[in-house]
């Protein structure tokens, strides 16, 4: 069987990897910064990197026809804690409830600058 991958035509990419991995049942979502189309970090403050980075994963999820329901885990990385409320904040007015199983680790930095990456795993029909 052939891995099916895909890519957004919207969504940037800092690397050699696809935006999405289709595995069936299952559809792995690479993390999303809030790199626009031509591949630069849009530098606004944490809650706007949220927000491009969540559209850039709702235009990735249409790509392959995957709802926001379908959605069940959610990992996100920041550079720091002290940037959570403002990014959830953001979170909680782009997801509906019930809100998936989510991670939030912080890390050291993000490629390019970014202060905030988020990635999904999806299962169909949900």
């Amino acid at each position: 069987m052939t891995r099916k991958t895909y890519n957004a035509p919207t969504v940037g990419a800092s690397g050699p990897y696809s935006h999405v991995v289709d595995a069936g049942d299952y559809v792995y979502f690479s993390g999303q910064t809030a790199m626009n189309r031509n591949d630069v970090i849009e530098k606004p403050d944490p809650a706007k990197q949220m927000d491009i980075a969540i559209e850039n994963l709702f235009d990735a999820m249409a790509e392959v026809g995957i709802k926001e329901t379908e959605i069940v885990k959610v990992n996100m990385f920041i550079t720091s804690m002290d940037i959570f409320e403002e990014i959830n904040a953001v979170y909680a007015e782009k997801f509906t409830s019930p809100y998936p199983a989510r991670t939030c680790v912080a890390v050291k930095e993000l490629p390019l600058g970014a202060d905030v990456e988020i990635e999904i795993v999806a299962k169909r029909g949900l």
